[in-house]
């Protein structure tokens, strides 16, 4: 969904869903036992967009506010993309047609429609780009393009994601889980064109983002997140030097990296989604002048930073994760804690628990001592006051209204529009 600051401390637009997913379409959520539209500009419901692609959406909104934008002002746009999420089941992937036709190569046609959907997304981001190099924005602006969490694969949520070679997939916490790829690009990066190996946490965005903008993160209290602008851009060891990726005692199941080592305890869905999951994707060749000519690209160029070809194919090679998978200890993290030289084996495919012990046990330890300070969940069942059939078939912030009128609703299982 996209977002708007002016400054950084509110939004001035947003248009998009407040729930979990959307159909691409027709901007309906449909969970376990409700159905119902979401789709907003602002606080108000958007029907006028029913239909639109929602990727067009977003693009559309993020160019306009970047043509109409004072130059001399600051600008935080946030573009948070539906795709590749899964949609609702009767159809979790979409894509228009016309993209369709250029991936009938791939046999498997719901990888075809993520090929597609992908490829919009693809064409987002360069827009985006080129709206902004248009506007001279580009010169003083950094670009980030990142994920919040592995890939759904191998018909995970009825997706067709890879995460290969790395194992897991979303919702699990190996590496293929909970390793994201990213981008940071911008002009003030003092050691460009290079791969970036510090290691990096969701939370210290907004301490770097604020670093960037001139403040002094310093001055800010009780926050996880670690300033790495300047370890990111002058290529300076990071200070951060471990990752909890979770601790779930309701499910059992925890992980944590300390430096190169990274211990399992327990698993998500029983252990279904244990393995490692293609496809490989490394198959027939890579276009180096489809990324030279790209929207994106054409914009770097103009200000003579788009790297050469030489340099994004040595950038390519050197992204590429590789594993010796001929070396395979087993792990079963339902029976015992399992222990990964994560650096060494970022495939996570020899548990070195049993040769390990002193390590395993220093990290069981760091584990107990970081679940020590943790706040009991506020996890709360479904609310059927909520459920849109009571709203006009619109997914809304029912909190926000009379409780007792909401229960009435309930009770008589009425149908009204919503009051908004």
């Amino acid at each position: 969904m996209y977002f708007y600051f002016r400054v950084l401390y509110r939004f001035d637009s947003h248009i998009g869903f407040w729930a979990g997913k959307i159909d691409m379409y027709d901007h309906t959520n449909q969970e376990k036992n409700y159905w119902g539209f979401d789709f907003r500009r602002g606080f108000s419901a958007a029907h006028d967009l029913f239909g639109q692609y929602a990727t067009d959406i977003y693009t559309n909104e993020a160019v306009k506010i970047i043509n109409s934008h004072n130059n001399n002002e600051p600008l935080f746009l946030m573009v948070s993309h539906s795709a590749v999420h899964s949609g609702n089941p009767n159809e979790p992937i979409r894509a228009p047609e016309s993209f369709l036709a250029n991936f009938t190569h791939i046999k498997d046609f719901q990888r075809q429609k993520f090929a597609g959907m992908l490829s919009k997304l693809d064409e987002s981001v360069g827009k985006v780009v080129e709206a902004m190099q248009i506007r001279g924005l580009l010169a003083n602006s950094i670009i980030i393009f990142t994920t919040d969490n592995g890939g759904p694969a191998a018909g995970f949520n009825d997706n067709r994601a890879s995460n290969y070679p790395l194992r897991g997939v979303k919702n699990t916490l190996w590496e293929g889980g909970v390793r994201g790829a990213g981008l940071l690009w911008s002009p003030l990066v003092e050691k460009k064109a290079r791969v970036a190996k510090q290691m990096f946490h969701l939370v210290d965005w907004l301490p770097t983002l604020l670093s960037i903008a001139g403040m002094n993160v310093s001055t800010i209290q009780g926050i996880d997140g670690i300033d790495q602008w300047e370890p990111l851009s002058k290529d300076l060891k990071s200070e951060r030097v471990s990752v909890l990726h979770n601790i779930d005692d309701i499910f059992g199941s925890a992980a944590i990296t300390v430096d190169k080592w990274k211990l399992h305890k327990g698993t998500t869905y029983d252990g279904a989604w244990d393995g490692w999951y293609g496809p490989s994707g490394r198959a027939g060749a890579y276009d180096v002048r489809a990324v030279r000519d790209s929207r994106s690209a054409r914009a770097l160029r103009t200000l003579g930073l788009m790297p050469d070809n030489d340099t994004v194919l040595k950038l390519r090679r050197e992204a590429t994760v590789e594993c010796d998978k001929n070396s395979h200890i087993p792990c079963n993290p339902l029976k015992a804690p399992c222990l990964f030289n994560i650096e060494q084996d970022p495939c996570e495919t020899r548990n070195l628990a049993n040769s390990e012990p002193e390590v395993l046990r220093s990290m069981l330890n760091e584990l107990e001592k970081i679940n020590k300070t943790a706040i009991p969940p506020n996890n709360k069942p479904l609310d059927d006051r909520g459920n849109p059939k009571f709203w006009g078939h619109l997914i809304t912030n029912f909190g926000d209204y009379d409780n007792s009128y909401a229960s009435t609703l309930c009770q008589n299982e009425q149908l009204i529009f919503p009051l908004l």
